[in-house]
Formats: C-alpha cells, sequence, structure tokens
C-alpha cells in the first residue's frame, strides 16, 4: 500500500501506561469502591456534573461542593452493537448515555438485563426516559467497571 508515493506499513501497538487520575477523579473512583457516585456543583450556574470535573466547562470556575447522585437515572440516549470491536466484550452489548438522579449531565455506560438478540426486541425496553439503575460488580478496583452495568427498572 502506498500514499503519494511512501509505503503504507500496518502495525499494531499494545502499551501499558499508568494514568494519573488528579484529585477530582480520584475521589470519584474512590467513591465508586464504596457504591456511591460523585459529581460536583458548579457554583456559579449551579449544575451538577458527572463524572466531576476539575471546572465547569460552561463558566469555567472550579466547583467546590461534592454532591452524591444516583445510583439512578435516566437513559438519554443508546446504541446496540452488534459488531466486534478488539477490547470491548461480544457483541450484542448496549451503551447508553445514562442522566443520574440529582446530575445535569450524563455518564456513558453499559447496560444489560435487556433481550438484544434483535434490535426490535431491544426497542420494546430501550428508548430515551427509561429509568435505569447501577449494578455493582462484586469485586471493586477503583474504576469505572466497578458499575458493572446499567439495567432498567420497572416504575409501575
Amino acid at each position: 500500500m502506498e500514499y503519494k508515493g511512501y509505503m503504507i506499513i500496518p502495525g499494531k501497538w499494545e502499551i501499558e501506561y499508568r494514568y494519573a487520575a488528579g484529585e477530582y477523579a480520584t475521589k470519584f473512583f474512590k467513591g465508586l469502591m464504596e457504591e456511591k457516585i460523585y459529581g460536583v456543583k458548579c457554583p456559579s450556574c449551579r449544575r451538577v456534573i458527572v463524572p466531576p470535573r476539575k471546572f465547569c466547562e460552561r463558566c469555567f470556575v472550579e466547583p467546590s461542593e461534592w454532591i452524591e447522585v444516583g445510583p439512578k437515572g435516566e437513559l438519554v440516549n443508546f446504541v446496540i452493537v452488534y459488531r466486534k470491536f478488539h477490547g470491548l466484550p461480544d457483541p450484542p452489548y448496549a451503551i447508553g448515555l445514562i442522566k443520574l438522579d440529582g446530575a445535569d449531565d450524563s455518564i456513558l455506560h453499559f447496560i444489560s438485563e435487556v433481550d438484544l438478540s434483535s434490535p426490535y426486541r431491544a426497542l420494546k425496553v430501550l428508548k430515551p426516559g427509561v429509568k435505569l439503575e447501577a449494578v455493582w460488580a462484586e469485586e471493586k478496583k477503583g474504576m469505572i467497571l466497578d458499575i458493572k452495568y446499567f439495567k432498567p427498572i420497572e416504575t409501575g
């Protein structure tokens, strides 16, 4: 394969690394180990930001108040994956944006306990506005996957 006369040589990198989580992500991940989900409240616009960030991207002000949110929330949008992606679970699986109770932002996470064998079956359950709740992993590691996934809950 060539591009403008130069050879293109395919390759693959797998790089192990360590990520310094910083003050805000550290508190967030430590909270997950205790089955608590934390956000921060912007002192200017009063939004509760989840996952917490060092500054409000709307006001550029540093939040100072920590707020516990969820573990229930509302599905904002989602995608069902039917093709294999390297490093992700075997399909089918669903990933959704979930606006947790008490939060103004959404987090992206897996959705499970839904029949994904066909989109038609899945769409009977998955739709914006559906209530979801966190299902916690047995062993906590201080990672986003301490929330194993979110599942639909009965609201009747």
